[in-house]
């Protein structure tokens, strides 16, 4: 099954300053999310952000921050107990979500996205937790669990279907 801009929702997961420090490659894992993110800007899909308990662990990294349509603050694990599938745009059941801790947050608002009946797409190189060990049994137990597990470029490409599309260029040039 082909993930599709027209019916996609990027959904980033607590990328937040305090916390990023501790993530195993958080530099990379921000980096890519604010790639995937700036994509998602350019073929007009929206951008949903979670901040776990903000007061305590700060906001979003201010790039990532600056490219949500909207941020979600949040005290439980997962993020839809405290709104997010009230804040997903309608028509749109593809959910492309990337972020921090892997197997905490993430994986647990990925788990209840798939449970409500979303297909859900977990860009895997954008993800992070402070032990790699941890982040692989939950990319695992998504995998089992029906998330299709993919990368940043295997997104761009299929959001933009072909090599015409208008933004091309400037893809390519993100990604490379």
């Amino acid at each position: 099954m082909l993930m599709k801009a027209e019916q996609s929702t990027l959904v980033i997961i607590d990328v937040q300053e305090k916390l990023m420090p501790a993530i195993s490659h958080g530099d990379e894992v921000v980096e890519r999310c604010t790639a995937l993110a700036t994509i998602a800007g350019l073929i007009q899909v929206p951008v949903l952000g979670t901040e776990q308990l903000p007061d305590k662990l700060g906001h979003n990294v201010e790039a990532v921050r600056e490219l949500c349509d909207q941020t979600l603050s949040k005290y439980h694990f997962d993020a839809c107990p405290d709104g997010l599938v009230d804040q997903l745009p309608e028509g749109r059941q593809h959910i492309v979500i990337a972020g921090c801790e892997t197997h905490v947050c993430m994986m647990q608002s990925a788990l209840s996205l798939i449970d409500a009946g979303y297909k859900v797409w977990v860009v895997a190189d954008a993800t992070g937790s402070r032990n790699e060990f941890d982040r692989d049994v939950a990319l695992d137990r998504l995998n089992e669990s029906g998330a299709r597990i993919v990368t940043l470029e295997m997104v761009a490409f299929e959001w933009m279907r072909h090599c015409k599309h208008p933004q091309f260029r400037n893809i390519q040039a993100l990604i490379k």
